[in-house]
């Protein structure tokens, strides 16, 4: 199967999480895709401080626990900013505070396309091809 993202080329996604290995991959997946990762951030201050002084983000990939800190704070400053997101997590959807039930929740080991289509469709752009190799 391929996966291509047409306008992707100028988006910019952070990504929030705390396993090193695991934002390194993401981030490489991203790549592929022709997003621009910002981060990863580690930790909710890291985050939150991207968020702040940082260009302009598309989207955002939240795992929900970093470090030891739940991951809302981040998630209410991207909402007060209008930037779309998802919680990609291996937690189930009650770990979720009620205000976020409208988020797509992204379960680990995550799949880009699902994370891509996730925080773009919405926008009415269809920036997801999949196809069969021929």
């Amino acid at each position: 199967m391929m996966v291509s993202v047409t306008g992707a080329a100028s988006r910019r996604v952070l990504v929030v999480e705390d396993e090193y290995l695991i934002a390194k991959r993401f981030a490489g997946e991203l790549a592929k895709l022709g997003i621009e990762t910002v981060g990863p951030a580690g930790t909710v201050a890291q985050a939150l401080a991207l968020i702040a002084h940082g260009d302009h983000l598309d989207g955002a990939t939240l795992d929900i626990k970093v470090r030891d800190d739940k991951v809302f704070a981040v998630a209410d400053a991207l909402q007060a900013r209008g930037v779309p997101f998802v919680f990609a997590t291996g937690y189930d959807q009650e770990a979720i505070p009620d205000r976020y039930r409208h988020v797509v929740r992204c379960q680990k080991p995550l799949d880009p396309a699902q994370v891509v289509r996730a925080l773009f469709s919405e926008s009415g752009q269809d920036l997801i091809s999949v196809s069969e190799p021929s």
